[in-house]
Formats: structure tokens, C-alpha cells, sequence
């Protein structure tokens, strides 16, 4: 039954469910009067972190009994994919609910908001092209976040650029076999987001901050919702290399130069937009692993803070640097790996991940899966990082919208 096979996935569940999976869950339980109003508050608003919840979340349903969890399984498998997956309810067996209504526990009113008896698990569809979002989902999730997503421009009149600056040649660095693959990948991935997407290849330092410049001046970005900047090259603790490194030491691109192109000051037409930068390149020669005898968790801590009122003196302020995520193929010093035919890891990991699910969860998330796949087991010791977030919203794509 659905109940005992939660049950034996619990922990696993606990570990792995991420924030907007947790708050889908209790939309459709709400929905399906599984949960009701008190109870979906209380997981929600009475547990400090994503553990917490989700732990508050599987046994409220686990007590509800079968029909209750199938009805927790069904979501899994039709909404996120990759923790269905990771709990292996697409690879398991089917697990049916009660073969009649009568028999089941009464932990809803109208039998009607119930799924069927015939309801199984089902493989999740694991595609290799974006998948769209319905302009169901794409309204359930505006009406539970609101205000709280950033919003998307008409798709008949908005004008998204993104840019891609890959260096695969170079004077004295060995060529990046593989790289033209991750420039295909990603170049199909964005125009199939909505982006019209500008190459640049084999650039000096001093060339990709003109690259940048120019971007940063297009006139497109007023009728733009969104950009993303995509860098791809050999890389050192200090930044991303040009063509011409190691022969000019100074031929390296620092990080803070391409959050200082694209911030309030230097590209106003992005103010308030998010704007996205990921970053395939090595940070270091470190191999990024380490044996450990022991590991602790760390719960963290919650920090609230009070409004205070302050009087306008008629001049607006800005933030200058804001809405701003940047996504790194690893952690400071240490290396990225890259296939010399297929590309690089990281690059084919994120395509996967946002192909899957861009259609259901924000871009934090989606960067949260790509991390959690490379700690899944033979994988290579490498871990992405999210760094500079600066976004005030959830930034969903809504493909297809």
C-alpha cells in the first residue's frame, strides 16, 4: 500500500524535498482535503526549516493512510520528476490505493476531490526537450506566490537577449574539446526560453567586458522581463581566462566586473529584472574532495528583523547591485570536469535539469536539483554554487508562456 511504501521512504524524503515541492504538496492536499486549512498553516508556518517541514508534512499524511498518500505519490511523480526519482516511486512497483472508496479511511467530506481507485504510480516522462508549463500550473502557481514571483513580459511583444561568451581556443591553454557541445546545448535551451541568444567565441578579457558593454547597452532590454549571461572557458581562483592567458597574466575576467556590466548603474533597462549569470569554468586545481570520519548537520538560524519608517526626501534610490543569481560549475579553488565529446558535466547536468523543470519550479530550486545530482552516487567530485543571489522573487520561466 501507498502508506507503507511513504513510510519506508520517509527519511529519504525528508533529506531530499525542496521548498517548492513542499509548497505544491500542500496546495494539492488543501485541495484534495487531505490537509485542512489549520493543519496545511501549521506545517507551513509552524516548522523554521525545510526539514522541518517536510518531515511535519509526511507524517500529517502518513496518518492520514493510504488514499493520502497515494494522493502525496501522484503529486511527486506529475510534478517533480527528479525526487521521484530520487525516492523511486517511477522505478518501483505500482502501488494501488483502496479497489474500493468504501473501505478507505474518511479524511474528506466529498469523495469527489479523491482520486480514483484506479490510481497508480507512473513513470515519470524524463524527456530530453523542454517540457512547457500548462497555463493550469502556470496560474495555480501565480495565484499561491502572487507579488511574490517576478513577472514575465507579454510573449508577442517582450524582447529577451541572452549572451553566451565561450573560449574553446586558446594560445597556449590546451583546447576545450567538447565546448562547442555545451554552446549548442545551451544556445538551444535559452531560444527555446524565449531568448534570442548572441555567440561570442575565443575572447580576450579585455574583449568580453566590450562583449558585455554592448549588452548591457541593448536596446531590447527595456521590452525584456529577463537576461542570461553564460561564461565558458578555463578558469583560475581569480576568474575566467581569455585566449591569451597564461602569455598576458593579466588576460582574466573577474567575476565582479561582470556583476559591475549588468547592475543598476551601468544597464538601468535591467533594474528589477532578474538577471542570471552561469559560469562554467575551473576556480582552482583542487580536486574538491576530502575524506571525512564524521559529518554534523547544522540546523541554522532564522533572523527576523523590524521595519523602521525613514521620511523621503524626493530623491529615488536604487540598490545597485539587485536581482542578480550566478550559478558556478564548482566551489573557489577547486576543478570542473568536461568531456571531450559531450561537454561539460555541468552544462549537460543544468540543460537536463531546467529541460525538466522549468515548468513547475523557480530557478533556485532548479540550481538546488542541479547541486543534488552531483551528490548522487558515482558522480564526479565536483559541486556547484550558487553565489551573489540577490533575487527578491521566485523567478519562474513558464515555458511556453
Amino acid at each position: 500500500m501507498a502508506d507503507k511504501f511513504l513510510k519506508e521512504k520517509r527519511k529519504q524524503f525528508i533529506r531530499s524535498v525542496g521548498t517548492g515541492t513542499i509548497n505544491g504538496l500542500l496546495d494539492e492536499l488543501l485541495e484534495k482535503r487531505v490537509l485542512n486549512q489549520e493543519e496545511m498553516e501549521k506545517v507551513k508556518f509552524e516548522n523554521a526549516t525545510v526539514m522541518d517541514k517536510a518531515r511535519a508534512l509526511a507524517d500529517s499524511v502518513i496518518r492520514k493512510g493510504p488514499q493520502a498518500c497515494q494522493i502525496c505519490v501522484d503529486y511527486i511523480c506529475e510534478e517533480d520528476c527528479h525526487l521521484a526519482e530520487t525516492l523511486g516511486f517511477s522505478s518501483g512497483p505500482q502501488i494501488g490505493i483502496y479497489a474500493n472508496m468504501q473501505d478507505s479511511p474518511d479524511f474528506t467530506s466529498d469523495p469527489q476531490q479523491v482520486h480514483s481507485s484506479q490510481t497508480m504510480l507512473t513513470p515519470c516522462d524524463l524527456g530530453g526537450s523542454l517540457k512547457l508549463c500548462s497555463l493550469e500550473m502556470a496560474q495555480r502557481m501565480q495565484k499561491a506566490k502572487g507579488a511574490e514571483i517576478y513577472p514575465i513580459m507579454n510573449k508577442l511583444t517582450r524582447k529577451r537577449l541572452a549572451l553566451i561568451i565561450c573560449n574553446i581556443e586558446f594560445d597556449s591553454l590546451p583546447k576545450r574539446a567538447g565546448a562547442d557541445a555545451d554552446i549548442k546545448g545551451m544556445e538551444t535551451l535559452l531560444e527555446q526560453l524565449g531568448y534570442s541568444v548572441i555567440v561570442k567565441r575565443n575572447l580576450m578579457a579585455s574583449e568580453m567586458i566590450t562583449e558585455m558593454k554592448a549588452f548591457a547597452n541593448r536596446l531590447e532590454h527595456q521590452t525584456s522581463d529577463s537576461t542570461f549571461v553564460v561564461f565558458m572557458s578555463h578558469g583560475i581562483r581569480e576568474g575566467i581566462c581569455g585566449r591569451k592567458y597564461p602569455d598576458q597574466v593579466s588576460d582574466v575576467l573577474k567575476v565582479d566586473t561582470i556583476f559591475q556590466m549588468l547592475n543598476t548603474a551601468n544597464c538601468p533597462s535591467l533594474k528589477d529584472k532578474p538577471k542570471v549569470i552561469i559560469i562554467q569554468a575551473c576556480r582552482g586545481e583542487n580536486k574538491g574532495v576530502v575524506w571525512l570520519k564524521d559529518a554534523a548537520e547544522d540546523a541554522g538560524d532564522q533572523l527576523s528583523t523590524d521595519s523602521e519608517d525613514f521620511e523621503d526626501d524626493g530623491i529615488k534610490r536604487a540598490h545597485i547591485e539587485k536581482d542578480f543569481i550566478a550559478f558556478c560549475s564548482s566551489t573557489p579553488d577547486n576543478i570542473s570536469w568536461r568531456h571531450p565529446v559531450n561537454g561539460s558535466l555541468f552544462i549537460m547536468k543544468l540543460i537536463k535539469t531546467m529541460q525538466e523543470f522549468a515548468c513547475s519550479c523557480d530557478l533556485e530550486e532548479i540550481f538546488r536539483k542541479v547541486r543534488f545530482s552531483f551528490e548522487l552516487p558515482n558522480s564526479k567530485a565536483q559541486m556547484p554554487t550558487t553565489e551573489r543571489v540577490t533575487l527578491t522573487r521566485c523567478f519562474y520561466l513558464f515555458p511556453g508562456h
